[in-house]
């Protein structure tokens, strides 16, 4: 099952599996997903393996995300490649959510993207210094995915939207506040806290407890009346209003990253996170979210974004429509409706 991009193997009575890919920041690739699969299948039900620790090699952040450039020439093509890494993803997505057995995923460096969905439905999400937490999606024209619409809708009050909207970067302990990370340990005893898990990985609590460090205070918490106040609004065009009449440095910053993002992904992203919110399931959520993967992809603002942001890097994408009153509740019917039954969604267990 081992290939050079994911390390698998079993060291004592835990299944270890080790992001390998660190010149892409260990971004995912269909294989990569395929890889950690079956992994977790073989030890769903193996009683040498008691618990899961998925971490990466080298310095550089533990996963930044998928595999954009992939996605985008698959997208500007038949879309076939990247339905398929969607469909992939979203399963792992899923069997990381109900994994019977503790998953104890190491956060440390950036996390964003496939890396969120990697670590949101661990069991144990171990966050150091050096994390960086972001969703920066709308940036590209795609959406916060990998379960965004389930875990960001339940973050406290309107944070996950904020997040959803802005892309904006979390420390760890703002990480912490918002419930993504469960614990911290500083960097320099990670690796200490790994050969403890291995010697004993039914003391994980304990070992979590002993090598638990201070965060230090999340900066987030001076901003949260605001972003609730403003962001629990009803629509992404009173969010916009409602920033534009506060007289804050913070507010002028939100409006700076929000000018930067699609116009269309946006309002995706508030139609996502409202019906996530709901969901009665995370398979239901992961439903939905392949539904709008499988056609955001393929349109223009994903293109264009990969195009300003990844390749040329000018940074001037030219969204269409060009502004949020341009997309029109019809245009999100299209995005969100219902998969012929051939090419739905399904999970690899039945909820």
């Amino acid at each position: 099952m081992t290939d050079d991009e994911v390390l698998v193997r079993i060291e004592g009575r835990v299944g270890r599996l080790t992001l390998n890919r660190p010149q892409a920041l260990h971004a995912l690739t269909t294989r990569m997903c395929e890889i950690l699969t079956q992994a977790l299948l073989a030890w769903k039900d193996d009683p040498a393996v008691d618990l899961v620790l998925l971490d990466h090699s080298g310095e550089r952040g533990f996963c930044a995300g998928g595999d954009i450039r992939m996605l985008a020439e698959s997208g500007a093509a038949d879309g076939k490649a990247a339905r398929e890494f969607f469909f992939k993803e979203y399963r792992l997505n899923h069997l990381l959510f109900d994994y019977a057995k503790p998953v104890v995923t190491i956060m440390d460096g950036v996390t964003m993207g496939g890396g969120v969905g990697l670590a949101a439905p661990s069991q144990y999400r171990v966050a150091t210094e050096r994390t960086t937490f972001a969703m920066p999606e709308t940036g590209i024209g795609l959406f916060p995915d990998v379960g965004g619409g389930w875990f960001l809708s339940r973050m406290p009050g309107h944070i996950g939207l904020w997040l959803a909207l802005t892309g904006a970067r979390l420390k760890a302990a703002d990480c912490e506040l918002v419930g993504i990370a469960t614990d911290f340990i500083p960097s320099d005893q990670v690796e200490a806290f790994k050969a403890a898990v291995v010697a004993g990985p039914a003391a994980i609590e304990t070992l979590l407890t002993q090598f638990e460090g201070d965060a230090g205070r999340p900066r987030l918490a001076e901003h949260q009346d605001e972003i609730d106040r403003i962001f629990g609004l009803g629509s992404v065009e009173a969010i916009v209003e409602a920033l534009q009449h506060s007289d804050s440095d913070w507010s002028d910053d939100q409006l700076k990253a929000l000018a930067g993002k699609s116009p269309q992904t946006m309002k995706v992203a508030f139609r996502q996170l409202a019906l996530g919110g709901k969901a009665a399931s995370f398979a239901d959520n992961m439903e939905m979210e392949y539904r709008i993967g499988a056609r955001v992809v393929q349109r223009h603002d994903f293109i264009e974004g990969v195009r300003a942001v990844i390749i040329e890097k000018d940074n001037a994408p030219k969204w269409d429509p060009p502004t949020l009153e341009g997309v029109t509740e019809a245009m999100l019917d299209d995005i969100f409706a219902p998969l012929p039954s051939d090419d739905a969604w399904s999970p690899l267990t039945p909820p």
